[in-house]
């Protein structure tokens, strides 16, 4: 009994992991033939809670595009693909402390916030850098508008995405 029940279980989950991958899928998949465009791949995977480097990415990419590349991604090949990644639990994404930790050695004075301009600097110049449109994604989130700071302890537990 145990095991049916076990089996039961683990088909459930799946079945919902696939339900949430097909759903996101269809949003970007305008033209309703189970294809979305390949730039909007890693808006997909981010919205399912996970967050791959570029690097990563370029993998997950290149696993799942056609042998010639037509610049869309067959949900057929992007559903596997996905629903083990989801049911390993690679990607996640940093805890809040991490997250805090990063920050504070960002704030080298420990005032408990950076100006928008020195995040920018460091985000775009440093590690793996932003663009210039996922930056200003960024300080748009980030920055209150009043002092034109990011508060980086409120906005830390922003970016944290709760487990599934």
């Amino acid at each position: 009994m145990a095991d049916a029940e076990q089996k039961e279980n683990a088909d459930s989950l799946i079945a919902d992991i696939q339900k949430r991958i097909t759903d996101a899928f269809e949003i970007f998949d305008n033209e309703s033939n189970q294809t979305v465009d390949v730039r909007e791949i890693s808006t997909i995977i981010r919205s399912l809670g996970c967050v791959p480097s570029e690097a990563e990415l370029q993998d997950i990419l290149a696993e799942i595009e056609e042998e010639e590349p037509t610049g869309y991604i067959r949900f057929e090949k992007f559903l596997p693909m996905m629903t083990k990644t989801l049911m390993e639990r690679k990607y996640k994404p940093q805890p809040e402390d991490m997250i805090l930790k990063a920050f504070h050695v960002l704030d080298q004075e420990g005032k408990g916030f950076l100006l928008a301009e020195e995040l920018t600097k460091y985000m775009m110049e440093e590690g793996e850098p932003f663009t210039q449109e996922e930056m200003d994604e960024m300080l748009s989130a980030a920055v209150d508008p009043d002092k034109g700071t990011v508060l980086y302890k409120d906005y830390a537990s922003q970016m944290t995405i709760d487990e599934l």
